[in-house]
C-alpha cells in the first residue's frame, strides 16, 4: 500500500510540474508577441487555455497548479509595475482577481465534467459486464449469486443481500455477497424487484468502503430491471426444463 500511495505522488508531482511548464511555455510566447500588442485582457483570456488544457489532461490538482502559476506569471511580466509581484493599480489587482476567479470556476467545471463523463463510463461498463454475466443463466439461484456478487464488487458493501421470491415455494432463494460478511443494523439500500407479475424480490446493500448512490438513481434502477429480466427469463426456462423432465419420465414408463 506505502509503494502505491508514493507512485501516485510522484504522478501527480510531475503532472503539476507538466502543467506548470504549459503555462511558462505560455507566457514565452505572449512575451515574444508582446503586451503592447495583446493587452491585460487577451491576455487573460490565453491563460485560460493552458489551464483548461491541464485541467482535462491531467485533472483538477494540476489544473489548479496551472491556475495559481498562470496568475503569478500574469501578475509579474502582464501587470505594472512589471518584473515584481506588486500591483500598483486597483484596476490591476481587480484584473488579477478576476483572472483567478474565472480560473478556479473553469477548472471546477472541467473536474466536474471529466467526473461525470468517467463516472457514466463506468456505469456503462457495469451494466454491459452485468448483461453478460446474466445472459447464459438458467437458474434462479444463478441470477442471484451473480447479482450479489457484481453489487458488491462495484460498490465495495459491507453486505449484499438478494432474496428472490419464489411464489409461494419455500425456502425463499436468500444470497449474501461476502458470504461471511455483516450487515449492522438497517439496510443502506432496499432495492425491490419488480416485473410483470409484481415483487419478484429485493437487494439489499450495507455500505461498505465505497459509496452508494441514491435508491432512485439510475444507475440502481438500471441493476433492478436487468435483475428483473433475469429473473422472468430464468424462471421461464426453468418450467421449460420441469416439463421437459416430467415429459421424459412419462414417456420412460
Amino acid at each position: 500500500m506505502k509503494n502505491i500511495r508514493l507512485s501516485i505522488t510522484s504522478e501527480l508531482l510531475s503532472q503539476c510540474i507538466l502543467a506548470v511548464l504549459t503555462v511558462a511555455a505560455t507566457t514565452l510566447i505572449l512575451l515574444l508577441i508582446g503586451r503592447d500588442t495583446l493587452g491585460e485582457a487577451v491576455i487573460a483570456l490565453l491563460y485560460l487555455v493552458p489551464i483548461g488544457w491541464s485541467a482535462s489532461r491531467w485533472g483538477q490538482g494540476p489544473g489548479m497548479c496551472a491556475a495559481l502559476t498562470a496568475a503569478l506569471m500574469f501578475d509579474f511580466f502582464f501587470i505594472p509595475p512589471f518584473y515584481t509581484f506588486a500591483v500598483g493599480r486597483l484596476e490591476g489587482w481587480l484584473v488579477l482577481a478576476i483572472f483567478l476567479t474565472v480560473a478556479i470556476v473553469v477548472v471546477g467545471r472541467i473536474q466536474s465534467g471529466l467526473s461525470r463523463a468517467r463516472a457514466s463510463e463506468r456505469e456503462a461498463i457495469f451494466m454491459y459486464e452485468l448483461s453478460a454475466a446474466l445472459a447464459g443463466l438458467r437458474t434462479q439461484a444463478a441470477v442471484a449469486h451473480i447479482l450479489a456478487r457484481q453489487l458488491q464488487q462495484m460498490f465495495q458493501a459491507a453486505l449484499v443481500q438478494v432474496v428472490i421470491d419464489l411464489e409461494g415455494q419455500l425456502p425463499d432463494i436468500e444470497v449474501s455477497e461476502p458470504r461471511d460478511g455483516e450487515g449492522k443494523g438497517r439496510p443502506d439500500r432496499v432495492l425491490p424487484i419488480l416485473n410483470a407479475w409484481g415483487l419478484v424480490g429485493e437487494i439489499k446493500l450495507w455500505r461498505g468502503y465505497g459509496e452508494l448512490p441514491p435508491e432512485e438513481s439510475r444507475l440502481l434502477q438500471n441493476f433492478a430491471s436487468q435483475a428483473a429480466q433475469a429473473l422472468e427469463r430464468t424462471r421461464l426456462a426453468e418450467a421449460e426444463d420441469r416439463a421437459k423432465a416430467l415429459t421424459l419420465a412419462a414417456n420412460m414408463k
